[in-house]
């Protein structure tokens, strides 16, 4: 069982990207090499699920991890959430495992969010607002926020501009304007009781997403994405004070592995005393274990 007295700490945003070791669709392709080229990930296939449990068991890491669904906007077959949730269930030393469901699912989704909870463990759900294409705030996809405030568990968002889709044709059809974090002050005030959790340095809306989050308590922010070395100043000098107790650390696995990301987290200008809230207490805390 997931015992996090024994980690040094947890991974809030790591991908399951290929179901059972095989290809989840083969559209995905050209878009997993833009990733490997603009990251220069070491792997030349995305890890299994087995795969990423063993290096996270290895360095003693818990790790959140979820696919994303954005079959509408993509046209990329999803991973099977059912079927992530079982194969993480397997690893559930190391793994805590969020859903994805495209809003454009409307009530469908809302039920499938219901049951995955319920029947699969599903820890939290993942939304991609450039990839799937919708802004958080649209009223449409509510009947799904609904359903996911009310099973108690958290939903986290992709924000800003991390590399995803960047040096493919036209960004992969892939637009900026969904992402900014603004549009989730609307989704805070909606949903008061939700956990959200923003991902990402927001650039370049890094100071609309610390004004949410320091205006909405219900708000978190996690730091994967970018190597720490690369934040900006104002998001250091926040997550040492004002949002102590709402930064997380996560890595974006395999796009930035933690190995990376804790080395250079370890040169940043961080106080001792909150060292170990953004790496573990938050996420125990948000996270209910």
């Amino acid at each position: 069982m997931f015992d996090p007295d024994a980690l040094i700490a947890i991974d809030f945003h790591t991908h399951a990207e290929e179901p059972c070791g095989t290809h989840a669709d083969d559209g995905y392709d050209d878009f997993q090499a833009a990733m490997h080229t603009y990251f220069r990930s070491p792997f030349k296939h995305p890890p299994t699920i087995p795969e990423t449990a063993a290096y996270y068991r290895e360095r003693k890491i818990g790790a959140v991890i979820f696919p994303v669904d954005a079959e509408r906007e993509s046209g990329y077959r999803r991973y099977n959430n059912e079927e992530m949730a079982e194969l993480a269930a397997e690893h559930r030393d190391v793994l805590i495992p969020f859903a994805s469901i495209d809003p454009a699912k409307g009530k469908m989704g809302a039920r499938e969010a219901r049951r995955l909870v319920e029947h699969f463990g599903i820890r939290g759900f993942k939304f991609h607002p450039t990839f799937q294409g919708f802004y958080p705030n649209d009223r449409s996809a509510y009947v799904l926020y609904e359903a996911i405030a009310e099973a108690g568990v958290p939903a986290l968002f992709h924000t800003g501009q991390t590399g995803v889709g960047a040096g493919m044709r036209g960004g992969n059809n892939m637009r900026l304007k969904y992402s900014n974090p603004i549009y989730l002050d609307d989704v805070a005030a909606d949903f008061p009781d939700m956990q959200i959790i923003m991902a990402h340095p927001s650039f370049p809306w890094q100071e609309e997403a610390l004004a949410v989050a320091t205006h909405k308590h219900n708000v978190w922010i996690d730091l994967s994405g970018w190597s720490p070395k690369y934040f900006p100043p104002i998001l250091v000098r926040y997550a040492n004070s004002l949002l102590k107790d709402r930064v997380l650390f996560g890595s974006d696995w395999p796009a930035i592995l933690p190995d990376r990301w804790l080395a250079d987290f370890e040169k940043l200008d961080i106080k001792p005393e909150v060292r170990p809230l953004i790496l573990k207490e938050n996420a125990r805390r948000l996270l209910k274990i």
